[in-house]
C-alpha cells in the first residue's frame, strides 16, 4: 500500500472514530432549509422543492473526484425514474457557482447542481469536516486547491452523503459513509422515494 493509500485510509478511520456518521443528520430529522446559489448564481431554497416532495438530497466533494463523478453521472441515468416517481434531485458541493457549471457541464446533468460554499448545507446536515494536514499537503500537491476552488478559504469537504425528504421537511432515507468511496445505493434510494410517496399519500 502506498504511503498516499496509508494516509487517505487513516483519515478515514480517524472520521468513522470521531463519530461523525453517527452526528449527522439521520432519518425523522428535519432537513436544513437552506438557500444555495445554482451554477448561474440564482438562489435555490431546499424548502421550496421539498413543498412537493420528495427531493433528493446528493452531496458530493467536486467535480475534482472521480468517484463524485461516476456517482453524478450514475444518478442523471436515474433521472428519468426519479421524476417518474414524483421526486426532485439537487446535487450539492462546496464549489463555486462557476465550478459548479463546469462539473454539469462535463458530467452532462439536467439536474440542479447547488453551490454550498459557505458550508451551510455541510454543516447543516451535520456532514462538513476539516482535512487533516497530511490530506491538505496531498491534495495541494495534486493540483487540489480547495480553498480557491471552494472561493471560502477552507480546506473543509463534505462527507458524500444521499437524504430523500418529503414534502414536511423531515429526511426518510439517509446514506452517510465517511469512506468517499462508498456511495448510496440507487435502489434503495428509489424505494425510499416509493414509502414517502406511499406515506404522503395515506
Amino acid at each position: 500500500m502506498t504511503n498516499t493509500a496509508v494516509e487517505i485510509d487513516a483519515f478515514i478511520a480517524g472520521l468513522r472514530a470521531s463519530g461523525l456518521e453517527e452526528r449527522a443528520l439521520r432519518k425523522g430529522s428535519k432537513a436544513p432549509d437552506v438557500t444555495l446559489p445554482d451554477a448561474l448564481g440564482r438562489p435555490v431554497r431546499l424548502g421550496d422543492l421539498w413543498k412537493d416532495g420528495p427531493l433528493v438530497v446528493s452531496f458530493y466533494r467536486g467535480g475534482w473526484c472521480p468517484y463524485c463523478n461516476t456517482e453524478l453521472r450514475a444518478l442523471q441515468q436515474r433521472l428519468g425514474e426519479l421524476h417518474g416517481l414524483g421526486a426532485k434531485l439537487v446535487a450539492i458541493s462546496p464549489q463555486t457557482p462557476d465550478h459548479s457549471m463546469s462539473t454539469a457541464r462535463k458530467n452532462a446533468l439536467a439536474f440542479p447542481v447547488l453551490s454550498d460554499s459557505n458550508l451551510d448545507a455541510a454543516h447543516g446536515f451535520g456532514i462538513g469536516t476539516t482535512l487533516a494536514p497530511e490530506l491538505v499537503d496531498l491534495y495541494g500537491a495534486g493540483g487540489v486547491n480547495l480553498p480557491v476552488l471552494n472561493g471560502n478559504g477552507q480546506w473543509v469537504l463534505p462527507v458524500p452523503a444521499t437524504f430523500v425528504i418529503d414534502e414536511a421537511g423531515v429526511i426518510r432515507f439517509a446514506h452517510v459513509d465517511v469512506d468517499y468511496r462508498e456511495r448510496a445505493d440507487l435502489d434503495e434510494v428509489v424505494a425510499a422515494i416509493g414509502r414517502t410517496r406511499h406515506a404522503e399519500a395515506a
